[in-house]
């Protein structure tokens, strides 16, 4: 099982944190001992002081494939959560100012909490799907998939260039503006269509 993330996304996001706007897809991964499952709390790293939340819409494969086209990629996914993609905001700074990879902010253990899946079926139209995150009962990201620069199907069918999706795989499809940080005991809640899918604290 593979956890692919998809970065800057979201225009609002991009110019929040002052970074240029994509032509294609950017992309990046996880290995999955970040995932986190069953609203466990997550543990702040001794690591970083300034560890960010950031909300996103997360797609698990269903159909395995490789250079999937666009027209088809909807048939390699038939289910959707949420998921929040815990980021060490200073240490991801200090890698990019020194032109290093930054794995060590994005991919640590337990980086990847996400809620359970429900069927695309059950959305009338899943690129209209609003989602918000909420800090301690007050929203702080809230988001639409109308948003997104690129597509689901767009997604899959470039990161399946380059690598074979697996049964099983989630991808992270990107994050809208509103990132923050956040610290031990706090509470966050995730919401799909106003339906609660998250909701855990940090320890």
């Amino acid at each position: 099982m593979k956890i692919i993330c998809i970065g800057r996304n979201y225009l609002d996001h991009a110019r929040e944190m002052d970074n240029d706007v994509p032509e294609e897809p950017v992309f990046f991964m996880k290995p999955d001992s970040a995932l986190v499952t069953g609203n466990r709390p997550f543990p702040y790293p001794g690591f970083s002081d300034m560890v960010h939340h950031e909300l996103e819409v997360v797609i698990r494969i269903g159909r395995p494939g490789r250079s999937i086209g666009e027209g088809s990629a909807g048939q390699h996914f038939s289910e959707i959560g949420l998921g929040v993609d815990f980021t060490a905001r200073d240490l991801q700074k200090e890698m990019k100012s020194r032109g290093l990879p930054w794995e060590i902010a994005k991919s640590f253990d337990d980086s990847a909490p996400v809620s359970r899946f429900l069927p695309v079926s059950e959305f009338s139209d899943i690129h209209h799907l609003s989602f918000r995150l909420d800090l301690n009962g007050k929203t702080v990201q809230n988001g639409n998939t109308s948003l997104m620069i690129f597509s689901f199907e767009r997604i899959i069918a470039y990161v399946s260039r380059f690598i074979t999706l697996k049964k099983g795989d989630l991808l992270f499809t990107g994050t809208p503006a509103g990132v923050g940080p956040v610290a031990a005991g706090d509470r966050l809640e995730a919401f799909l269509e106003g339906e609660k899918m998250m909701d855990f604290r940090v320890k």
